[in-house]
Formats: structure tokens, sequence, C-alpha cells
């Protein structure tokens, strides 16, 4: 079993497709440690905030299977595909990590490039497992977050969502 972890975001009909997500992952997947949900910028477009976290699971599935249901979630929730690679999402599901693995894989770069390019992907990364070594380095999530500026970490504002009953 390999411990894996997606970045969530959306920023149309956010909580609706977070929601969504949340629990489509989790019948798919079973057990997920969830973040907490930060709203941030829309980054490279002017557009509407985001809300962004990250989910870990466990899973025997190989890399592309987990990428392969990922697209199916977010397409799912009604993502469309061919526009700028900036713009508004209903659902954006990134593998971020799998396992330790580094390089690419079905080819996709792993670990993720935006570990470290975004504070809205590491900041709850760091959260949930702040003691997990980044894959191929000797630093742990919460050294590469404390290394953020303060100002991308004062970025991430904390949405408070009840999560009690709808998944």
């Amino acid at each position: 079993m390999a411990r894996v972890w997606v970045s969530v975001g959306s920023n149309r009909e956010r909580e609706a497709h977070i929601r969504a997500a949340i629990a489509e992952l989790r019948a798919r997947f079973g057990a997920l440690r969830i973040s907490s949900v930060y709203e941030t910028d829309a980054v490279g477009f002017a557009g509407a905030p985001f809300y962004n976290l990250v989910v870990g699971f466990e899973t025997a599935l190989d890399p592309a299977a987990v990428r392969s249901a990922l697209r199916a979630i977010e397409d799912g929730q009604g993502r469309e595909r061919g526009g700028p690679r900036f713009g508004p999402r209903t659902l954006d599901l990134d593998l971020l990590s799998y396992g330790d693995r580094v390089g690419t894989v079905a080819g996709q770069p792993l670990p993720h490039p935006d570990i470290l390019g975004y504070p809205f992907v590491l900041g709850p990364l760091a959260e949930l497992a702040p003691q997990e070594h980044y894959p191929g380095s000797a630093r742990t999530y919460a050294e590469l977050w404390q290394d953020q500026p303060a100002a991308a970490r004062a970025a991430l504002r904390p949405v408070a969502l009840d999560w009690a009953g709808s998944l």
C-alpha cells in the first residue's frame, strides 16, 4: 500500500464541488485524511477565489490508476478541459505524491512540482504530514513550510466547513 497525497481545489460552486469530491474519494479509496480548507486568491488569472485542501489515503492501485480515478471524479463534477492552463475550475484534483516515488510516473512528475510552487498545496500538506519527508529529500513538509515567506503563509485563509453529516 502506498500513501497518496492529492490536492483538491475549486473556484466554481466551491463548497458543493469540494464536498462531492471528498465523498467520491472516500467511496473509491476508503478512509481519508483531510486538511483544513483554505480560501486563496486565483493564481495566473483574474477570477473568483479558490477553496483548497489536501487529502491523503492509502491505496494498492498504481499511480496511473489513481490518476485515472482522479480525472473521472473531476469529469463527474463538470471539469472542462482544453481551456487555458490557469482558469476557473469546478474541481481540480492533482496527485501530489505516491509513497516515496521520485521521477516521472504515469506521465507525471512525482513529487508534483506544485508542492513547492504553491503555498495552498504545501501548507495543507504540512498540516497533515508535518514530519513526512518530501520525496527524494531529507526535508520534512513542516520544514519546507517554515521556509515560506510570512506573506505566503498568511495568504491561506482558513474556511470553516462543517463536514458532519455531509460525507
